[in-house]
């Protein structure tokens, strides 16, 4: 094929992903093969692809195409999670600008009217990531929503409703005020915020005489006889006070014991109670105490036998039991509550304070405390054989420091509140009797024959007299199932798919859901299957601007993953993120870094058009036997450190590694080594292999960069390709003999040649002027074998071999080995001594520290015996290069 200037990702992006699909190239289905199943955690279906979603599918990808490249049958399930609380608010604002409520219109409607949404607009992040290269088994994409996922749902509600781990109660739950229903601990993101604390005077009732004539003035210096004060930053909630609580230590209120006081504004009298739960130095030291609208409150409450009077409505206002303001908003009512005080004396003064409060992660609404009758499931038997996965190892958390956080939780764990207060989702099988009683059953028939049992007049009882629960299950209640459920493992627990997929492999999430999201597929799996849903859990980190800030729509700070790959192309964006993301560390991003990708597709562009522009010349014979050899070894020494990398979960460094081995190895100096003269051939031995080394790091490239390894794999260069032989399925290279003898001694050839090229930098001598070069041979190193890479890429018209220093000449160290470069010029003694005397400087600081880690105890009893073996390399020669240094430096003082 011609070859363009420059790599362009468009020509090739949409032809090799619509090329792969056409010859299903994602497609798995059970064979005699070993599996390597990947299920995508679903993103939420009125979601588009952000920064989060890049990362997390980049790995997944990179992974899955190994895999696949591994010769393993590669099954990466994708898939949508229907997202109750975000997918309705999104279909309750469509409906009202259509001039439609939700109230107004039936449950089957307004179903009607959800499922047209997320058939308009539920597949636009799949579609999305196909852009960034994600090569899923798209004829196996699910949705949590499935008839098929629906039924598992539904089944695993009664299941566990039989086992007496469900059941139906009034808890304090986190109420979303706009999305109207309970939400989760774990949907509920803390914020730091600006608040008013306001100090609250309420009028002591039953005290005597002699403390009424006692200056009550607290240490606060706001108080009056006859009145204490309450801090509180939600002066709104007083009307549901249930009592005044005081620690029984604090002498400052010993004789409020055994009073009531009344409530400002609504005069209801109410105990002053004693619990060492308050703190006497916070506030005012005196606690309203709020049973309805503060968990912590409501604990208390039941401690002491406290009314719980509830005084808002479901969607914040408000209500009856309020006495003053019904029908306000919460935050108007605060408002108008402290203009209230202030004007019948109650308020004493007001303060700036800061305080964490949730927010709901959907509808960004500010949660409340909220007593409500909800169904929940018992965890504490489940989390026992979760946690014991995770602690044997059965279950591997990357990186590992994320083990105590999870046994934290899992230690912990409390019932979850599975119900929401919702249409659109799994509604709850819960059949209610008219009487009030109800059933558990997976449709109204069978609803219908056990409230038979219950009832002694069956005969006048009819199937339509049941009502099912209005409620949903959370979300979460479907996508626990995800691992199992999209294999049709529930419905049938011995399918072909579920026994050869299940368990699978790897799951790439965020720690954020470590608990409510991969804690629960843990329990469902042991449940369900007996077993591990996965054995091995990549925890991604948070992706954060470059100030550090977590990227977001409202800080305006996060980019556009499609307008990314506009600019800088899958391949690029792909390296990008992951040059920056070590698993579990949050990814500090910056555009830069995928124009560091795209520089890098460029280069393996040009190398290539290199290569090709080659012509071969089968009457030479090589000479580049050295170079061959060397980047041979060099590159089996490579692939040991992907594949460690890879063993280790270490993507990021698995990427670098290859990086380097391309870059530098490759292209900066294996090429000119071996590269032949301007507009001269090339030998036919070296060209087959550099057009084999080539090949093989296409396919180490690919997984990271699938677009432009596969367009080159097709180029005639390396002859013709079968419709299916392509760079996707092509077997990764595995490893041959190492020369580390050859790599060591090249390493010191590299240093040669850049030290000749920093004397032409730093005397301006151009790449043209040959040099001549001597060298006093100290270590063992052949160099005559080595002269051919030396004279090329140093520019060297002759090399000596010398037995005493060269005076008058730049000179060098490398390895122990000293090099003369002669100079048509005096040379600068004062110049040439502070740069020695710069380079022992470096060497001294660099033999301290060797010495210091050979001296210590702790190091020289754990290291492995080859490391501590490179330490004692290094101190030799260190001590051997600071030797020839002082010999180099009285010479010129001679």
């Amino acid at each position: 094929m011609d070859i363009s200037k420059t790599y362009l990702p468009k020509e090739t992006e949409d032809k090799w992903y619509s090329y792969w699909l056409k010859h299903n190239f994602f497609k798995s289905v059970p064979d005699e093969r070993e599996p390597y199943t990947i299920v995508m955690p679903p993103p939420n279906v009125t979601g588009v692809l952000h920064m989060g979603h890049m990362l997390n599918n980049t790995i997944q990808d990179v992974l899955i195409r190994r895999a696949r490249m591994k010769g393993k049958n590669a099954c990466w399930v994708p898939g949508t999670d229907h997202a109750s609380i975000a997918t309705e608010a999104k279909v309750v604002a469509m409906l009202k600008e259509r001039g439609i409520t939700k109230k107004d219109i039936t449950r089957p409607e307004f179903m009607a009217y959800a499922w047209d949404w997320r058939e308009k607009y539920g597949g636009i992040i799949l579609e999305q990531l196909k852009k960034l290269g994600a090569s899923c088994d798209w004829d196996r994409t699910r949705f949590t929503m499935d008839d098929d996922l629906s039924e598992a749902v539904i089944d695993t509600f009664v299941h566990f409703y039989k086992k007496g781990l469900i059941y139906r109660g009034i808890r304090m739950v986190n109420w979303d005020p706009q999305g109207k229903t309970a939400v989760s601990d774990e949907e509920v993101i803390r914020k730091e915020v600006n608040q008013k604390l306001y100090y609250i005077r309420y009028k002591v009732v039953s005290l005597g005489s002699e403390v009424l004539s006692q200056d009550l003035t607290s240490d606060f210096g706001l108080q009056t006889s006859g009145f204490v004060t309450v801090a509180t930053t939600r002066p709104e909630t007083i009307m549901a006070d249930s009592a005044i609580c005081i620690n029984p230590n604090d002498e400052r209120y010993l004789h409020l014991h055994g009073k009531t006081v009344l409530i400002p504004l609504i005069n209801r009298e109410i105990p002053v109670i004693l619990d060492e739960y308050v703190t006497m130095d916070f506030g005012t030291g005196c606690l309203k105490v709020t049973p309805a609208h503060d968990l912590n409150d409501y604990e208390l409450g039941q401690k002491h036998n406290l009314p719980v009077i509830d005084i808002l409505n479901d969607d914040g206002t408000l209500n009856e039991n309020a006495k003053i303001l019904v029908g306000e908003d919460r935050f108007i009512a605060r408002k108008k509550i402290a203009v209230l005080l202030e004007a019948d004396g109650y308020l004493e003064k007001v303060e700036d304070y800061k305080s964490q409060i949730g927010f709901s992660e959907r509808t960004n609404a500010v949660i409340e405390p909220k007593l409500s009758m909800q169904w929940f499931c018992k965890m504490d038997e489940m989390a026992k054989p979760a946690l014991d996965y995770v602690l044997k190892g059965d279950i591997k958390l990357i990186p590992e420091k994320f083990v105590n956080t999870y046994r934290h939780w899992m230690e912990n764990v409390k019932d979850w509140c599975i119900s929401r207060q919702l249409w659109w989702g799994q509604q709850i099988p819960a059949w209610y009797l008219p009487d009030g009683q109800f059933v558990i059953a997976k449709t109204r028939e069978e609803a219908f024959e056990q409230a038979i049992k219950l009832k002694a007049e069956s005969g006048k009882l009819k199937a339509e007299d049941l009502k099912q629960d209005e409620d949903v299950l959370d979300t979460w209640f479907s996508s626990w199932l995800w691992p199992i459920s999209v294999f049709d493992g529930l419905k049938d627990p011995n399918n072909e798919d579920i026994n050869y997929y299940y368990p699978t492999n790897d799951l790439v999430t965020a720690p954020e859901i470590l608990f409510f999201w991969v804690a629960r597929m843990i329990m469902a799996g042991h449940e369900f299957r007996g077993e591990l849903p996965f054995r091995n859990v990549y925890l991604t980190g948070v992706v954060r601007d470059k100030l550090g800030r977590k990227m977001s729509k409202s800080l305006g700070n996060s980019p556009d993953p499609l307008d990314l790959i506009e600019k800088f192309g899958a391949d690029g964006v792909r390296v990008g993120m992951l040059l920056c993301s070590p698993a579990g560390n949050d990814l500090m991003f910056d555009d830069s870094y995928c124009e560091q990708g795209r520089n890098f597709a460029n280069k393996v562009w040009n190398a290539f058009k290199l290569v090709k522009g080659w012509e071969v010349d089968d009457s030479l014979k090589s000479s580049n036997s050295i170079a061959i050899e060397w980047f041979e070894s060099r590159f089996n020494q490579g692939l040991i450190e992907i594949e460690e990398n890879f063993s280790q979960y270490r993507l990021s460094e698995a990427l670098m590694t290859t990086y380097k081995l391309v870059w530098d190895d490759f292209c900066a100096w294996y090429l000119e080594m071996i590269k032949p003269a301007y507009q001269q051939p090339i030998d036919r031995e070296t060209y087959q292999y550099t057009t084999r080394f080539f090949e093989n790091i296409l396919k180490i490239l690919h997984p990271f960069m699938p677009f432009i390894t596969e367009d080159l794999w097709h180029d005639e260069l390396f002859g013709e390709r079968a419709i299916y032989d392509c760079c996707i399925v092509a077997q990764l290279p595995t490893y041959g003999q190492i020369n580390t003898q050859l790599l060591t001694e090249t390493e010191v050839i590299k240093q040669v040649i850049t030290q000749i090229r920093n004397i032409r930098k730093n005397k301006q001598i151009s790449p043209k002027d040959a040099l001549t070069l001597s060298i006093k041979v100290n270590s063992t190193i052949p160099y005559k074998q080595f002269d051919p890479i030396i004279t090329k890429l140093g520019n060297i018209n002759a090399i000596d071999i010398v037995m005493d220093k060269v005076s008058g000449a730049m000179s060098f160290l490398a390895s122990t080995d000293e090099f003369y470069v002669p100079l048509n010029e005096n040379l600068d003694p004062i110049a040439e001594s502070l740069r020695l005397q710069k380079e022992k400087e470096y060497l001294t600081g660099f033999l301290k520290s060797v010495n210091s880690k050979l001296s210590n105890e702790r190091f020289m009893s754990n290291a492995k015996p080859e490391i501590i073996e490179v330490e004692l390399k290094k101190k030799a020669d260190a001590e051997a290069k600071l030797k020839i240094l002082e010999e180099n430096l009285s010479a010129l003082a001679d």
